[in-house]
């Protein structure tokens, strides 16, 4: 059995190949970027072909469009859907479509051409349908105030990330089920793998198969409990413990995340 390295020691290294360094990508002193960065950062530590973000949470639309097109986009129509990833995934999710389809199965878009490529506002959008719905139970249950409500929903999103993280200390949980982090439904505005066109929602993704012909052509799951979800890390399962990440099985689904249990 392999030990996976330190994340952190494999990011250092990374980063200075790159001529940047970890304060610039994921500032310390932000709790809601190095948390983000440690759930699912996978794609900061991801092969030589793949371009990951300049910093842990982008801010802007424009920011997000100036990495997109800088990453390059290569369309696809997959199901009657469009969708797009960085090029070298793309490659990689045509063939392993291709090897599936070989074998009767398929690998195809869940909800359609979200599945892949989204932009800042997506992200916005899609963090309200899990924060607002929860915030109104919430106060429901007399567990928040209607002021205390108030003060979250006008809060700038970056504050507003940051307090959710917190209540969630006292088990005031924002996901979809109300029964874990939020980050483990939807990713925090501006964070999302989907944003760096590195992410695909795999509708087969029960089918063990199909998870197996993912993996031979670099497309992992990285995020704890988004079953749907493989992101494209442009390696070999062998290689990903030397990368930093760490396999954690759940329901005999294999997840690879950030192995920060050495973080100094």
């Amino acid at each position: 059995m392999n030990t996976s390295a330190s994340f952190y020691n494999v990011l250092r290294k990374a980063l200075r190949k790159r001529k940047m360094n970890l304060e610039g990508l994921c500032p310390s002193a932000d709790a809601v970027a190095r948390r983000v960065l440690e759930d699912y950062g996978a794609i900061f530590v991801a092969g030589a072909k793949v371009t990951p973000p300049p910093v842990c949470v982008f801010v802007s639309e424009e920011q997000v469009a100036n990495f997109q097109r800088a990453a390059g986009i290569a369309q696809e129509i997959i199901n009657n859907d469009q969708i797009e990833l960085q090029p070298e995934a793309m490659k990689a999710l045509l063939k392993a479509r291709a090897e599936a389809n070989k074998e009767d199965l398929d690998i195809t878009p869940r909800d359609g051409s979200e599945a892949a490529r989204r932009n800042y506002d997506d992200s916005v959008r899609l963090w309200n349908t899990r924060f607002l719905p929860a915030l109104d139970y919430w106060t429901s249950k007399g567990r928040l105030s209607g002021d205390q409500a108030d003060r979250l929903r006008s809060l700038p999103l970056h504050d507003q990330v940051s307090e959710v993280l917190a209540l969630e200390k006292s088990q005031i949980y924002f996901s979809k089920d109300l029964s874990k982090s939020i980050l483990y439904s939807i990713a925090a505005p501006g964070t999302s793998q989907h944003i760096a066109m590195l992410a695909f929602d795999v509708a087969e993704f029960q089918n063990p198969r199909v998870r197996e012909i993912l993996g031979k052509h670099g497309w992992f799951q990285t995020v704890l409990s988004d079953l749907p979800h493989f992101t494209f890390l442009g390696l070999k399962e062998s290689e990903l413990p030397q990368h930093g990440l760490k396999s954690v099985v759940i329901d005999d689904q294999t997840f690879w995340i950030p192995n920060v249990s050495e973080h100094s």
